[in-house]
């Protein structure tokens, strides 16, 4: 019964990652769309964090490699000009990792990422790992993400969860972690962050 309850209160907690996406871009979109970053491949996690309370929202991951993603688990983040399929967005140049940001940020909300150089190998690991995934049920985005990075290499000491805050202050405990946190104040939910973000 104790764990049934704590289930519920996972759930409810995890309102930021409730939305399971409908949307599935075709491969030809999606291809067209690839965006390549100049920069050392990387792993940044992307952790919503309450203003308030303290609590995790959300959680993300964007994969930098021969493309960059981001694998939005049951996330609520869409842009007809991000293609998206199985919970990953494509196309994510500099101007959508921050749409990306500002849509989460707001008075109640502030993100958190967490970034890591990793190595080519790494990356495509990951990246193969997150576009063969699937959808996410929602409530599952932490558990889903913290699978993915348990097999790549050199991640597989991650423990799984379904607690934001947990990957989070897991991940902060690693070596070579750059973290930032980004603040806003505005209101609204992700899809009007989207529109004031592309505004």
């Amino acid at each position: 019964m104790m764990r049934a309850l704590m289930m519920l209160a996972v759930f409810a907690a995890l309102t930021g990652c409730a939305i399971t996406s409908p949307f599935e871009a075709s491969q030809e979109k999606i291809a067209a769309s690839a965006y390549v970053d100049e920069g050392p491949p990387k792993l940044t996690v992307f952790t919503m964090v309450n203003n308030r309370s303290g609590s995790g929202g959300h959680t993300a991951l964007m994969v930098s490699g021969s493309q960059r993603v981001i694998f939005d688990p049951a996330g609520s983040f869409y842009h007809a000009d991000v293609p998206e399929r199985g919970d990953v967005l494509y196309g994510i140049s500099p101007g959508w990792v921050q749409a990306y940001k500002s849509a989460h940020a707001r008075s109640t909300y502030h993100v958190v990422s967490q970034e890591f150089v990793v190595t080519p190998e790494q990356a495509e690991r990951a990246l193969q790992l997150v576009r063969s995934n699937g959808g996410v049920p929602g409530a599952f985005c932490t558990s889903a993400t913290s699978s993915i990075l348990q097999q790549v290499p050199g991640f597989e000491d991650v423990d799984s969860t379904f607690f934001p805050i947990r990957l989070m202050e897991q991940l902060e405990q690693r070596s070579g972690v750059v973290t930032d946190r980004y603040y806003e104040n505005d209101e609204g939910e992700v899809r009007d962050g989207i529109v004031a973000a592309q505004g």
